[in-house]
């Protein structure tokens, strides 16, 4: 890797930073009460990932992701999600001016029975991350809100 690769790699991962720690998460879904699970964000194998571990607000799963650099693909990411349910997928990653989103839109690990999306916009003082999961049956099918979640910091 020359040294641009490398500078690249690390701004890239120096953006990540604002989510390491722990948070509270608090999901809306459709027609429960909201639930709150726990969620943390660390930096392993020498700070070139990032790993989240998440007990998730009921009814959502367990999960483990692991985020890396795509080095070829100018600062984007893969999210490598795993749950309790033995669910694989792999999700293409932004994060950029306080935006996290995700995306799955071709089978992977698991079949694709319909596509999903996160965005989740980080707040001014970094303690609070607000994001939507939508998803879609198909590629002609509209988006529709799945989800709600609210990250606050809470170490």
């Amino acid at each position: 890797m020359d040294d641009l690769d490398a500078a690249a790699r690390q701004e890239a991962l120096r953006r990540l930073d604002v989510l390491v720690g722990e948070w509270a998460v608090e999901a809306e879904f459709a027609g429960l009460p909201p639930s709150v699970g726990h969620s943390v964000f660390e930096w392993t194998l020498d700070g070139q990932f990032l790993l989240q571990r998440t007990r998730a607000p009921k009814p959502a799963p367990d999960s483990m992701a692991i985020v890396a650099v795509v080095p070829e693909a100018g600062g984007e990411y893969t999210y490598h999600y795993y749950d309790s349910r033995g669910v694989v997928r792999l999700y293409s990653m932004t994060f950029a001016d306080g935006v996290w989103r995700l995306l799955r839109e071709a089978p992977d690990f698991s079949p694709l029975s319909f596509r999903q999306r996160f965005t989740g916009q980080v707040g001014d003082d970094g303690n609070t991350i607000h994001g939507v999961w939508d998803r879609s049956a198909d590629d002609s099918a509209a988006w529709e809100k799945d989800i709600v979640f609210t990250y606050r910091r809470s170490e």
